[in-house]
């Protein structure tokens, strides 16, 4: 029995060394992990969606991109998202890519999606009461309001 203790005494001390070893990894990789600064980090993000957008398919998207304006620009080439044309009451034209069997809601959505991202950009109005907008104006096709938010776009 005192062999059995013996032989299982190694065996613990080498899981610990182990554990050990694994711990020291991790912190070593942290410490690594950490010597870019969040700056540094988004500066490379821009730099390599600058270098997504050169792409001939996504050269129409602005210099500051989106992760979903990609996206949508992609689903756009692969047929599976359209563009809506929304005309503003003052004539201005709004060009919002949705998916093929979205809802109403999901076009308002989109909308204020883009408007947001107009805003940002051309550092307009801070703050939009959306619930407002759409209680005051509607969404109208063919002179017919779009008051069901769950109806799909293509009905």
């Amino acid at each position: 029995m005192t062999e059995d203790m013996k032989t299982e005494s190694p065996s613990i001390s080498i899981k610990e060394e182990e554990e050990h070893f694994v711990i020291d990894n991790q912190e070593k990789a942290a410490e690594e992990e950490e010597e870019l600064s969040h700056a540094d980090i988004l500066d490379l993000f821009q730099e390599g969606l600058a270098m997504i957008v050169q792409d001939p398919l996504l050269c129409d998207l602005p210099v500051q991109v989106t992760l979903e304006e990609i996206n949508s620009q992609v689903a756009l080439e692969y047929g599976q998202a359209m563009t809506v044309k929304v005309k503003k009451g003052d004539g201005e034209i709004m060009p919002v890519v949705v998916i093929q069997n979205d809802t109403v809601l999901d076009l308002k959505n989109a909308i204020q999606r883009y408007v947001q991202l107009k805003q940002e950009r051309e550092g307009g109005t801070q703050y939009i009461s959306w619930k407002y907008i759409w209680r005051t104006y509607h969404l109208t096709f063919n002179s017919e309001k779009l008051t069901d938010d769950k109806m799909k776009l293509k009905e």
